[in-house]
Order: C-alpha cells, then sequence, then structure tokens
C-alpha cells in the first residue's frame, strides 16, 4: 500500500506543483537530469553486483528485448503506413516498448509471488529492460530525434550514457565476485530510491489534460500495446511455443503487462520526442495498468 501511495502521491504532488511560482519553468528537466546521472547509476551498482549470472537468467532478461523488438516493428510499420513523424514513431516505440518493471513491477511482484519472485523482477529488469533502455533505447531515441543516425554520435550518447557506464561496472563486479560493503549498498539504495518519487514528479509537472490534443488516439494505441499485446507476445512465446511453466511464466508476463517505464518517458522527453505524449503515456498508463494487472493475475495464476 505504501508502494502505492508514493505512485500517486508524487505524481499528484508534481500536478499540483504547477501552480506554485517558486519553481522554475525548467524544473522538470532539472529533475530528470539528477535521476539520469545519479539515481539510476545508484541502482546499477545496487542491483546489478549480486545477480546471479547463469543460463536460468535467459527467459526472464529476453522479455524487455522481445517487446522493445515488438514495439519498435509495430510502431515503425503503422507510422510508415500512415505517415506519422518520426519523433512520434519514436516516442511510441521508447514509451510503450519498455515497461515500468521495477519501481511499480518489484513492490507488485513481491506482493503476488513473495522474495524469490522478486529475483526473477530483478533479472528482467536490471540485465533486461535496463539495459535495452540504456543501449537500443538511447540509440533509438538519437536516431529519431535527428532524422539521420550518425554513428559515430550514437555510439558515443551510449557508451557516456551514466547508467550505462555504471552498468558495466556493476556487471564487472559481479564477474568478478567484489562485493560492495553493506555501508555502500545502503547508500546506492537510498539514492535509486529516489527514482520514483523525482520521476513521477518530474512528470505530474509536465502532465496536461487537454480534451482536444491530438495525442488522445497515440495515447490509447501506445497504452494498447504495451498493457494488452506486449503480455499477449510473452504468453503465446513462452507458455504456448516454449512450454515455460508456474511461476516463471506467470512472473514474467506479470512485468511484461506493467505500465510504461518512467525513464523511458524521461528519455523520449530529454530528446524531444514527443515529450507531452511521453508524460501522458505515464501519468495515464500508471493508474490504468493497476486494472489490466488484476485482469492478466487472474488469466495466468493457473499456468
Amino acid at each position: 500500500m505504501s508502494s502505492l501511495i508514493l505512485l500517486f502521491g508524487s505524481l499528484g504532488l508534481g500536478v499540483l506543483l504547477q501552480r506554485v511560482r517558486d519553481f522554475p519553468i525548467n524544473s522538470p528537466l532539472v529533475l530528470n537530469q539528477f535521476i539520469i546521472y545519479i539515481s539510476l547509476p545508484a541502482l546499477a551498482l545496487y542491483y546489478i553486483p549480486d545477480v546471479k549470472l547463469d543460463s536460468t537468467v535467459l527467459l526472464p532478461v529476453g522479455v524487455a528485448w522481445i517487446c522493445f523488438a515488438a514495439s519498435a516493428l509495430f510502431f515503425w510499420s503503422l507510422g510508415k503506413i500512415f505517415g506519422w513523424s518520426r519523433k512520434l514513431i519514436g516516442c511510441l516505440i521508447l514509451t510503450a516498448g519498455l515497461g515500468n518493471t521495477s519501481f511499480i513491477g518489484f513492490p507488485v511482484i513481491e506482493a503476488l509471488y513473495g522474495s524469490e519472485g522478486l529475483k526473477t523482477a530483478i533479472l528482467i529488469d536490471q540485465p533486461g529492460t535496463f539495459v535495452v533502455l540504456s543501449t537500443l533505447g538511447i540509440a533509438l531515441a538519437a536516431v529519431f530525434s535527428k532524422g539521420q543516425p550518425d554513428v559515430k554520435a550514437i555510439s558515443k550518447k551510449i557508451l557516456f550514457f551514466p547508467p550505462f557506464i555504471m552498468f558495466f561496472l556493476a556487471l564487472l563486479l559481479n564477474v568478478l565476485h567484489i562485493s560492495l560493503s553493506a555501508e555502500l549498498k545502503d547508500v546506492f539504495q537510498r539514492l535509486g530510491s529516489t527514482v520514483t518519487p523525482l520521476a513521477l514528479v518530474s512528470v505530474g509537472m509536465q502532465l496536461r489534460i487537454e480534451r482536444r490534443s491530438k495525442h488522445w488516439r497515440f495515447l490509447a494505441l501506445g497504452l494498447f500495446f504495451q498493457l494488452i499485446l506486449a503480455p499477449l507476445l510473452i504468453y503465446l512465446l513462452y507458455v504456448q511455443v516454449l512450454g515455460v511453466r508456474g511461476e516463471l511464466a506467470q512472473i514474467t508476463i506479470m512485468e511484461a503487462a506493467m505500465a510504461p517505464m518512467i525513464t523511458a518517458s524521461i528519455v523520449a522527453a530529454s530528446y524531444g520526442l514527443k515529450p507531452r505524449l511521453a508524460n501522458m503515456m505515464i501519468g495515464f498508463g500508471i493508474p490504468i495498468s493497476f486494472l489490466t494487472l488484476t485482469i492478466w493475475y487472474w488469466l495466468v495464476n493457473g499456468i
């Protein structure tokens, strides 16, 4: 319950702060930069060094890569057919192709499946969603924001993306079996825990409900893919094709059904990929996802 209060409270606080003149107009940008340079790298250093790396991680890790690839194919195809702008296509691929597998996913999975289920959720999020955003996500944002791909510039953006740097440092610590002290882990955990409140306050400060907005139908399409099609794809691949059963199958489907990833929205907005639509995907996607997650949990419970 405290996680839900934090999620909706932070979002509502951001909406209220729109009316507080003491906050400069670029406050959301500052919050986003803090998340990218401080909070996300701290999360990588907190989780990755302790992740068990073996063949059992492939199915959980594959969720994010599969969903992102499907999102790219789906929205790129529709964009070509209907003549959408590159920025619109890029925004939809980013925000609908990556789920909130940590800040919504972790508390939901832990509540439903306990600490063992949380271990699977961490694998889905860190080597999966987190790395996809840090590599393919940044590359896509750079390409679709500029119009012309520049391999050197895109590679530089990926390699110098702070969360990406810290991910590989944390991975190196894992491979070398170097454990961080309890004090350092506590510091990283506290810094990483700022992602959810700061990101949602940032989204709330930018959220506008415009009845005549041209984004409504794209919002509906993006959420339909993220909340319905993505988990359905994982169900078909993992359960029907690969024959996966039990909690592993249930958790992968549930994580695929999470609301759009907050950080993906931040990246989309930072690169000028339809910032209002990106924020709407979060602002409306989170509350709607709790209804769809309930339905998915009921459907997969017997697998």
